[in-house]
């Protein structure tokens, strides 16, 4: 790929009914990302520690439909973690889905008893892709995600 390609770009945001704490609280953390992201049923650590800058996961599921049926899997390192600016940046390092390089951020705003999720990414040019239907997609699915936040709060509320 040629350097300097534009990369393509989407943002995708939403309001959940709960405090910056408790949204920050299931966001940040990989081992609960299945309550919130439908789409993923297993997160693995790799290399490092959880909310450090360098850790290594690996999330599989169902995220991307595989020709074959197969799970989708993709390998993201935490680049960035700032829980004063309750912000994350994730990096797709390798996967069976052709995102490699596309850049995840997840940034939460606080008003009152309710919460601005953010969730921005970048990814290089697909070939043969329309960019407007990819955006449109990973929109689609990251929005989803966002909209379930609060569901997955309620729900863990009620465990305890």
């Amino acid at each position: 790929m040629e350097t300097g390609q534009r990369k393509w770009h989407g943002s995708v945001s939403g309001i959940v009914d709960s405090s910056l704490d408790e949204v920050w609280g299931i966001v940040s953390q990989t081992k609960r990302l299945s309550e919130w992201m439908p789409m993923v049923e297993r997160c693995t650590d790799l290399v490092g520690d959880e909310g450090i800058p360098g850790y290594v996961r690996l999330v599989s599921g169902f995220m991307f439909p595989q020709e074959d049926g197969e799970r989708s899997w993709i390998k993201e390192r935490l680049v960035a973690m700032d829980s004063t600016s309750h912000s994350y940046v994730y990096k797709l390092e390798a996967s069976n889905v052709g995102l490699e390089g596309s850049v995840n951020t997840l940034k939460l705003i606080g008003y009152g008893d309710s919460t601005l999720v953010n969730w921005s990414f970048e990814i290089d040019p697909l070939e043969g892709a329309m960019e407007d239907s990819i955006i449109d997609y990973l929109g689609f699915l990251y929005k989803s995600c966002i909209n379930r936040i609060q569901g997955a709060i309620e729900a863990a509320s009620k465990k305890v």
